[in-house]
């Protein structure tokens, strides 16, 4: 246990002089919202999103786009960046194992993703009156799927990728087809049905209905929260699976 707490606290320690990877963990989700909340039309309520605005729909978005760019665009180059180094080797034959180091990184990332949509939600209510989450245990447990979601597809990127160079190209092609399934190109809401309906069984287009239906009010619906659960086993068996430590 000191010794995980140890590993923990030196990796803490480097994961703050990434300030890099800190801005787009942390601070770009919330400058993305603020500049659509300053958009005028983004702050009219629009009959096609049931009475909502656009800006209000773009909050448990950038709470996925702090998930994304924690687990999928941050953390694969961090583990295969300790593999190619052959760091991962080295602890291998310490007393402190390489699982510990991987752990720590797990942790901080997820907390960092965390901390953005904490964040990113206090931004949206008091720059711009978007309502608290109405179902706030419903949320917690959607967030919490989302965030393990994240991580483990970014576990699995970097079980998958030889070298940190094919760790990026692999985290871009992942990348953008997240961003798009959980609506930060076009908001799922305002999707065509069957194209909703699609969206519905992919990690990331569940987790933003998910979010939102918790954000007005409502559980989440099990259907969403079960395409989430599997996703999230399948993507931590993948990482299991074909992980290598050098």
């Amino acid at each position: 246990m000191t010794a995980s707490t140890a590993v923990l606290k030196a990796e803490s320690r480097l994961f703050a002089r990434e300030p890099y990877s800190l801005f787009w963990m942390v601070a770009f989700p919330a400058i993305l919202l603020t500049i659509l909340g300053l958009i005028p039309s983004f702050r009219e309520e629009s009959a096609d999103l049931g009475g909502r605005r656009v800006v209000d729909l773009y909050v448990p978005i950038s709470v996925l786009l702090a998930m994304i760019m924690a687990g999928i665009q941050a953390l694969p180059p961090v583990l295969s960046g300790y593999r190619e180094r052959g760091i991962l080797r080295r602890m291998s034959t310490a007393p402190v194992r390489p699982g510990s180091l991987l752990g720590a990184q797990l942790l901080l990332h997820g907390a960092g993703g965390l901390a953005s949509s904490i964040l990113v939600i206090a931004l949206g209510r008091i720059a711009f009156g978007v309502e608290l989450p109405d179902h706030l245990p419903g949320y917690l447990a959607a967030l919490l799927l989302a965030t393990l979601g994240a991580m483990a597809t970014g576990a699995a990127i970097a079980a998958v990728s030889s070298t940190t160079k094919a760790t990026t190209v692999v985290g871009s092609i992942v990348f953008f087809p997240t961003m798009f399934t959980a609506g930060v190109y076009v908001p799922v809401q305002v999707l065509p049905d069957a194209l909703q309906r699609i969206m519905e069984f992919t990690p990331f287009g569940a987790a933003s209905q998910a979010l939102d239906q918790a954000a007005r009010g409502a559980w989440p619906d099990w259907t969403h929260l079960g395409v989430m659960t599997l996703w999230t086993a399948l993507l931590i068996a993948a990482a299991v699976r074909w992980f290598r430590w050098e």
